[in-house]
């Protein structure tokens, strides 16, 4: 279906002029509120007497450096599994995780440090941006391929606002413990993206239905992505937390739930599929629930034996969404979850808030000895009882739900405004609308799609 003049001429246009005006207007809040903090300011830290191998940077970076790769390969690539979208899944990733690194160094620098009418930045405000990416490429998920690249970029516009006041609601006014993102980045990423999808229901999605599918190739450029997330998810779960136990108790019982999640996936992918066979979809991204499901809780005292128990529930839970929710959700509730995020974040996301509930609830000082303060400092300092960091934990989770619903649908709102280019019904998960591809007049599906059901993963 060939487009309008203005139609053309309306996307030659609204993608610079957006790209330009966001990253002009983060210059300049950059230059006027941004500066280096003590551990990266040459005068700040030669003022005191430190050696140079004290600094932040060489306990945080090598962390840093698995969470950026993934964000950028692994998310990247595990949505490039749509046979003719692929250029969308890997360059759309790129574009709104950049925008995003700079926008969320702003917001949640406004919110945990703003001193003296600056912010101030280093290695963890690093960490803290792509964590905040992450929930944003989570919400990408839900709306791959039904949207266009400045639909995406007013997205995170908002969504990175909203994220920034809720992990200041959950962190810092509630005393939430939440290091992984169970409930900050995975549950509010992939219930902003699902409630996206439902404002912006295409009814007559249908006519794309035949790019829906995936084929060989591309579920193999999929399973880079799962690769990459599966390996460096300790790290990212890590990161933040209290340097000495508290992360190398964190790092544990991510590595023992993603195995965990990966067997019980295997399982339940082989049980439920046609004459016994494995279905690629649930391997690429249920084996990856367990690291979701341990988010909140992976730097308490779980045991190794919880974190096993963990990821083969999550990993149960996430295999059963993928082959029988996933239809109803958007038969019955007019969600077009693409990706399928509520089967990978979401669920897992809730199971992990309520299983950081649990385990709060049972901290008590013989089990954490002094190591309580690092962990729990508001019961060490016997401000709060367990029962009470529970309460506050699961309140956090209700926090986290309203404003990812209610953003999703002032995103919706705001991505529906007539004059964004949002791709046809007959056109979606179809990169040709937006990038310049080889032999784009050929049929570029070099394969039989995968015929029972339609690929959603995430």
């Amino acid at each position: 279906m060939a487009e309008t003049p203005r139609r053309a001429a309306g996307r030659r246009l609204q993608l610079p002029l957006l790209c330009l005006l966001l990253q002009g207007a983060t210059a300049i809040l950059f230059a006027v509120f941004v500066r280096y903090n003590r551990e990266t300011d040459a005068a700040l830290w030669h003022w005191g007497n430190h050696s140079n191998a004290d600094n932040e940077f060489y306990f945080r970076y090598p962390s840093f450096q698995d969470v950026h790769a993934m964000i950028f390969v692994g998310f990247g690539f595990l949505m490039a599994f749509l046979q003719r979208y692929g250029f969308s899944s890997v360059g759309f990733t790129f574009l709104l995780a950049a925008f995003a690194l700079q926008w969320s160094t702003l917001v949640q620098g406004f919110f945990h440090s703003f001193h003296g009418g600056h912010i101030y930045v280093g290695v963890e405000s690093m960490i803290n941006a792509d964590f905040c990416a992450g929930a944003v490429l989570i919400s990408f998920g839900a709306i791959l391929g039904k949207t266009g690249p400045a639909q995406l970029l007013l997205m995170a516009l908002l969504e990175v606002v909203l994220f920034g006041l809720n992990e200041f609601v959950l962190l810092s006014l509630l005393g939430v413990k939440d290091a992984g993102g169970s409930m900050t980045i995975h549950t509010f990423g992939a219930y902003f993206g699902l409630v996206l999808s439902w404002v912006l229901y295409k009814p007559q999605l249908e006519k794309s239905k035949h790019h829906q599918g995936s084929v060989y190739h591309s579920d193999l450029f999929a399973m880079i992505g799962t690769i990459f997330l599966w390996i460096f998810w300790p790290s990212f779960n890590s990161a933040p937390t209290t340097l000495g136990n508290g992360q190398h108790r964190t790092v544990l019982n991510t590595y023992y739930s993603l195995t965990a999640s990966t067997l019980s996936t295997f399982a339940l992918s082989a049980l439920v599929g046609q004459d016994g066979r494995l279905d690629m979809v649930h391997v690429q991204n249920a084996a990856l629930a367990g690291g979701v499901v341990v988010g909140t809780s992976a730097e308490m005292m779980l045991t190794p034996f919880g974190a096993l128990a963990a990821g083969f529930l999550a990993g149960t839970v996430s295999t059963l969404g993928y082959k029988f929710f996933t239809p109803i959700l958007e038969s019955k509730i007019k969600v077009q979850d693409t990706c399928g995020v509520h089967n990978l974040h979401g669920m897992p996301g809730v199971l992990g808030a309520l299983l950081g509930v649990l385990v709060a609830g049972l901290a008590t000082h013989e089990a954490y000895g002094d190591g309580l303060e690092s962990v729990f400092p508001l019961i060490a300092e016997g401000q709060r009882s367990a029962m009470s960091q529970a309460i506050h934990q699961l309140f956090g989770l209700f926090v986290t739900l309203i404003f990812a619903s209610v953003g999703g649908c002032l995103g919706g709102l705001l991505l529906k405004l007539p004059f964004l280019d949002s791709p046809p019904d007959s056109q979606c998960y179809e990169d040709q609308i937006y990038w310049e591809v080889p032999g784009e007049h050929e049929d570029l599906a070099q394969g039989p799609l995968r015929a029972e059901e339609p690929d959603t993963q995430a």
